[in-house]
């Protein structure tokens, strides 16, 4: 469809934003899908795996709430939060400070469109902070750590930032398990990291989306338990949950920033107003501590586990070196040893163009570095490790318990992964 000339003004911050690269890439990949071809779908993480049966049946008896629910999300769902995270995570989190909202993104605009000072984004960081800054009309401060600590932060780089941007408030976004590199953070990490926050004005926005999917299936303390008087904790069921199309998330802080919980509710009692009422009563249930959600939670970080360490350990072996995943359910291997190869053979100097030669060449889809902060000439790309068919694998994964060979399992029952990753390595093979 052609687009005519526009006579129409926009605001320059929307106009000069591109679509998401996580969304446009999978809407990519399931296009050449619907016509017929062989796509190893490794750019878009959506947890594959069913909902739940009791969350989908409380769904379907409460489809007929038709009513407005409060704009900070409905009180026994507030509560059902609140005690969930004290028992798993030890958060005394309070309900007058918890927020529903439509998925943890919207709110985590929400939160960046209200404060103050410049953002922090250690790199590499999920796509989305950058574009949410710059709709604010600020630009992010991304600090890019280092392959050989495994992608994460350290007190010193922090430090030094800091010391960059000077006294007033500041604000971090860090997100454990990471997206796209699959590294946690251990506590003793957070509680240095804190420390540092504390003594320099910032506000640590934690996002703990995949706090449950941690392959130690430890449920680790964060920022929260260590800085609670500066800290915004968001999370949600699209990744532990893999309730994405459910569209909901909850961001909850401490008394400190209680004015910050005042604003967002009047800022969303003007904007979204409130999250499904179906939704809101259906996810009671998947914050309902009990044995049938802790089991569907072991069983998928297992299964992400096992996915993870196969294409790590594969992408190794290839002469590809990619640090091996904690948590999450990506990896970002980079290509730098096949950096000469790649440019003489191929004409490829950035991650940009590596992503598109390997869709092109051998219907591979995977997302460039540059899209989560890294310079472009780094030849690191982001891998999601979730292109099987999630039911039966968590069929076969209940089966199987403790007694299963990881390789086995992932090339009988994930094929796209192996066969992926076959594609790729013969192509290094012959550059």
């Amino acid at each position: 469809m052609n687009k005519k000339a526009s006579s129409i003004s926009l605001n320059p911050d929307v106009s000069g934003l591109k679509e998401s690269s996580t969304l446009k890439i999978n809407q990519t990949a399931l296009s050449k899908r619907a016509k017929g071809e062989k796509v190893f779908h490794f750019g878009f993480g959506q947890s594959p795996f069913p909902v739940l049966p009791q969350i989908v049946e409380e769904l379907k008896q409460n489809a007929h709430r038709k009513e407005y629910l409060p704009t900070k999300g409905l009180l026994p769902l507030r509560q059902a939060i609140c005690d969930y995270y004290k028992s798993k995570f030890g958060y005394d989190f309070h309900e007058d400070l918890v927020i529903v909202g439509p998925g943890s993104k919207e709110l985590l605009f929400q939160a960046l469109f209200a404060l103050e000072g410049p953002v922090i984004v250690p790199a590499p960081s999920w796509v989305s902070y950058g574009p949410q800054v710059n709709l604010r009309g600020k630009d992010i401060t991304p600090v890019i750590t280092k392959e050989t600590n495994n992608y994460k932060l350290t007190p010193e780089e922090l430090k030094e930032v800091c010391v960059n941007l000077g006294p007033g408030q500041k604000v971090l976004i860090l997100n454990t398990p990471n997206n796209p590199s699959g590294a946690v953070y251990a506590e003793k990490e957070i509680s240095e990291l804190a420390k540092i926050c504390k003594q320099n004005n910032i506000i640590v926005i934690s996002d703990e989306i995949y706090a449950e999917v941690d392959f130690s299936l430890e449920r680790k303390r964060g920022f929260f338990h260590f800085y609670p008087e500066g800290t915004i904790v968001t999370s949600g069921l699209s990744k532990a949950q893999s309730a994405g199309g459910y569209r909901l998330g909850f961001l909850a802080t401490s008394p400190n920033l209680a004015e910050l919980v005042d604003a967002l509710t009047s800022l969303i009692s003007e904007t979204f107003s409130a999250v499904s009422a179906p939704v809101q009563y259906s996810a009671i249930k998947a914050y309902n501590k009990n044995a049938d959600v802790d089991k569907y939670l072991d069983t998928c970080s297992k299964v992400h586990k096992t996915c993870g360490e196969y294409m790590a350990k594969r992408f190794n072996e290839m002469g590809v070196s990619c640090p091996i995943p904690e948590g999450a359910f990506y990896l970002m291997p980079s290509f730098q040893a096949f950096a000469q190869k790649l440019k003489q053979n191929e004409g490829v100097e950035s991650s940009q163009q590596l992503c598109d030669l390997f869709l092109n060449k051998l219907n591979v889809a995977m997302l460039p570095g540059s899209d989560f902060y890294m310079g472009d000439e780094l030849l690191c790309v982001r891998v999601a490790s979730v292109d099987y068919d999630g039911e039966q694998v968590y069929k076969e994964m209940l089966k199987a318990g403790d007694d299963f060979e990881p390789v086995e399992f992932v090339e009988r029952y994930c094929p796209n992964l192996k066969d992926g990753l076959d594609a790729i390595e013969g192509f290094l093979k012959s550059l």
